[in-house]
């Protein structure tokens, strides 16, 4: 039988200090670090996803950072593919891999498994889809979503974006609603893990007031200024996928729809603090639903995480 060899999974919402923890495990030697951060696969995008400067990534080099363009897809489907060929390198390796991240969909696919057959994503027929929400808006787009998958309609919002163009990509390619391939399709484990399941889940007030320090360093850190460098050289529109990430969604808007004053950067500082409170709501709700399911160690504050985790892994 084949022996099934440790992972540590270490998941929390935004700006929960998962980050440093994952660092400190890393000092005590043994371990390697897989980022766990949708985000963070984007070149060019550092401010506003909270990356490690190129200075601590060389004393804690995190895997799957800088993977592609701003203009690229990076899938779940993706993701796992990925992170259990480093898994098994580390393994060979002899040491332990720590994935560390807050894309909950990343952590839920690696540890359930994804279902199999589901097509590959189309970059023509996402174009079409992106094509025909600017032309027509994207209350037209989901209504036509309603007529050949109202199961997958009712799941989602007219700001679902994301979800609204992959639900009807895999319609156009195979003719078929994405729930009914899904209902018929198992899902696959192909590795033999034992995940330590880790979340970190401070109190509601003491998040709002790391998010709110973060942002403002961010801020100070010239995120705007990143923006406007990203859309210049990439030629990025609020449509495009990595645009949708929180923080950017809010800049970009701003960059390219409002006259830019003053009173309005405030405006839109104030609309990316509250997307990032609603981020880390939707990543608390996520956790949960997963512990419903995994065996999970669960900390409320990180000085708790640091103690129990010293002690795991000395």
């Amino acid at each position: 039988m084949r022996q099934e060899r440790p992972v540590i999974n270490l998941m929390g919402p935004t700006a929960s200090g998962k980050t440093a923890l994952a660092c400190e495990l890393y000092e005590q030697g043994g371990f390697e670090l897989i980022s766990v951060d949708s985000a963070l696969v984007y070149k060019d995008m550092n401010i506003g996803t909270a990356k490690p400067s190129a200075e601590e990534q060389a004393q804690y080099p995190h895997h799957l950072i800088d993977l592609i363009t701003p203009l690229e897809v990076y899938s779940a489907a993706e993701f796992v593919q990925d992170a259990v060929q480093l898994i098994d390198q580390i393994h060979a390796k002899g040491k332990t891999p720590i994935l560390v991240g807050g894309t909950m969909l990343y952590f839920k696919a690696l540890l359930e498994g994804l279902s199999d057959g589901l097509p590959s994503a189309d970059q023509s027929i996402r174009q079409e889809i992106l094509k025909q929400a600017e032309e027509h808006g994207w209350e037209q787009v989901y209504a036509e979503l309603q007529q050949v998958d109202a199961h997958a309609a009712a799941k989602f919002c007219v700001a679902d974006k994301q979800r609204i163009i992959r639900a009807l990509e895999v319609y156009r390619i195979t003719g078929r609603p994405i729930t009914q391939l899904q209902s018929e399709q198992s899902k696959t484990l192909p590795y033999h893990y034992n995940f330590h399941n880790y979340a970190l889940m401070p109190e509601r007030l003491e998040l709002h007031g790391r998010i709110e320090q973060r942002l403002n360093h961010m801020w100070q850190a010239g995120f705007l200024d990143e923006v406007k460098y990203l859309i210049r050289k990439y030629d990025l529109s609020p449509d495009t996928p990595s645009m949708r990430a929180v923080g950017y969604r809010q800049v970009i808007n701003f960059l390219l729809k409002s006259d830019t004053m003053c009173n309005n950067i405030k405006i839109m500082e104030d609309q990316s603090l509250f997307a990032t409170r609603q981020l880390a709501k939707r990543q608390f709700t996520w956790l949960r639903s997963l512990r419903e399911k995994h065996k999970f160690v669960t900390f409320l504050s990180i000085k708790q995480a640091q103690d129990h985790l010293r002690n795991c892994y000395r």
